[in-house]
């Protein structure tokens, strides 16, 4: 079972450093007067640091060096 969640950790942290972050849209409602709604979409960012994807990887490291040989 750790040898599983190391080899998950090391692939999550190589995912984390290929990719720094994502976009996303979301329409929000500027102006709801009654029958009139004017809304607009505005674009959301999600960014982490390029080091926490190495230290997720060190983690991997970590649990999959402790795990033992079944």
């Amino acid at each position: 079972m750790n040898r599983t969640i190391g080899f998950l950790l090391i692939i999550i942290g190589a995912a984390l450093l290929a990719w720094t972050g994502f976009t996303y849209t979301k329409k929000e409602k500027i102006i709801d007067a009654g029958p009139i709604q004017v809304s607009a979409d505005r674009e959301k960012t999600v960014n982490w640091p390029p080091y926490a994807g190495g230290v997720v990887i060190l983690a991997g490291i970590v649990v999959l060096a402790t795990a033992k040989k079944q």
